[in-house]
C-alpha cells in the first residue's frame, strides 16, 4: 500500500493508553511488502501475547491479493480459515494465487505461511462495479458514537497493563452499546460497537476495505460469549472461557470510508459443539449498509478455571 499523507485527525475520547498516532501507523498494520510478483511479506502485532491478531492477519492477506488485481476491480467478499496461531516475533509470508481472471469477476487465494507451514488461507474475490437495483433494509435504532463512553477508559480503569499493551487501540477508537437486558429471541446474544479509525486515512479503496477487515476480527468472538463474560474490555475478571477463530467471511456491499463510524451490529445464534456462531451487520453513520461478517471461534472453559 502507498503511504499515508498527513491529514487532519479526530478528537479522542481519552488521553490514556498506548498514544495517538499518526494515519501512517494504521497504514503500516496494514501493508505488506512486495517480495516477488506474487510473493509479500508482513509483520503483524499481538493480539494475545506473542499471538497475532487475527483481524491483522487477515487484512494483510487481503492486501496482497489486492496488489495483484486491476485497480478497477474492487474486493466484494472474502473467506478465511485460521489454521495455526501465528508467531509475532517472526514475519508471514503470503503467497497469492491467481485462481481466475475472468472480464467481471477475479479470484485469488492467499496461503500466510510461517516456519514453512500454513498459518492462515483465503479465498478473496475482485470485480467491476455495476450499476443495478439497490435495497437494504432499516440500520437498527441504535445511540450514536458522541452519546456513549470511551470504553478504552473502562479499559485502563480495570487492567491498565492489559489495555497499555493492546496495539489496536493505537489506531480504532471504539464505543460500545451493551445488548438488552433480555434476548430479544431466546438463545441470541446481541452487542453493537461503533468503530473508525482513529486518524484520518488516505481515501484509497483498497485502504479502507482492508483496514474494515481488521477491525471485523474485534468483539465477535466475546458476541458467541456473552452468556459466561463480558467482553475483555470491559469486566476486572480474568476470562472463564478460551476463545479462538476458526474462519472469518466478509461481504463488502456499498463505498464506506472506515476512518468515520462504523456501526458493527453483532448476534450470535448459537454455540454447541465447543464452538460459537456469530454474525455481524456492519452500517456506515448515515445508515448505509455497508458489509456483512460472519465468524466461527473455539470456545471452551478455560483451563485457568480448573488448576
Amino acid at each position: 500500500m502507498r503511504a499515508a499523507q498527513d491529514a487532519p485527525a479526530h478528537t479522542t475520547g481519552t488521553g490514556q493508553g498506548p498514544g495517538r498516532t499518526e494515519a501512517k501507523d494504521f497504514v503500516e498494520f496494514l501493508s505488506v511488502e512486495q517480495l516477488d510478483r506474487d510473493l509479500f511479506r508482513g509483520r503483524c502485532h499481538d493480539g494475545i501475547p506473542s499471538r497475532a491478531f487475527g483481524g491483522q492477519v487477515a487484512a494483510q492477506a487481503l492486501a496482497a491479493a489486492c496488489l495483484t488485481v486491476p485497480e478497477d476491480r474492487t474486493a466484494h467478499s472474502l473467506h478465511g480459515h485460521f489454521l495455526r496461531p501465528g508467531d509475532t516475533a517472526r514475519s508471514l509470508v503470503y503467497s497469492v494465487e491467481r485462481v481466475r481472471d475472468g472480464s467481471s469477476y477475479l479470484a485469488r487465494r492467499v496461503t500466510a505461511v510461517q516456519g514453512g507451514e500454513p498459518v492462515f488461507t483465503l479465498t478473496a474475490s475482485f470485480k467491476r462495479p455495476e450499476t443495478a437495483g439497490d435495497r437494504q433494509p432499516a440500520m437498527p435504532q441504535t445511540p450514536e458514537p458522541g452519546t456513549l463512553p470511551d470504553m478504552y477508559k473502562t479499559w485502563a480503569t480495570n487492567n491498565p497493563a492489559d489495555f497499555a499493551q493492546a496495539e489496536f487501540c493505537r489506531v480504532l477508537e471504539m464505543r460500545y452499546v451493551p445488548g438488552p437486558a433480555e434476548p430479544t429471541t431466546p438463545g441470541l446474544t446481541e452487542q453493537k460497537l461503533w468503530i473508525r479509525a482513529t486518524e484520518r486515512l488516505p481515501d484509497t479503496h483498497v485502504l479502507h476495505t482492508c483496514a474494515l477487515a481488521y477491525a471485523s476480527d474485534l468483539f465477535l468472538a466475546p458476541a458467541a460469549a456473552l452468556p459466561h463474560q463480558l467482553p475483555r474490555m470491559l469486566r476486572r475478571e480474568p476470562s472463564s472461557v478460551f476463545l479462538t477463530s476458526l474462519d472469518h467471511s466478509i461481504w463488502y456491499h456499498r463505498p464506506f470510508h472506515a476512518d468515520e463510524w462504523m456501526l458493527f451490529a453483532q448476534r450470535s445464534p448459537t454455540a454447541v459443539d465447543g464452538r460459537g456462531l456469530a454474525f455481524a451487520d456492519v452500517w456506515s453513520l448515515d445508515g448505509t449498509l455497508i458489509a456483512h461478517v460472519v465468524q466461527e471461534t473455539v470456545i471452551r472453559p478455560s483451563r485457568a478455571r480448573h488448576r
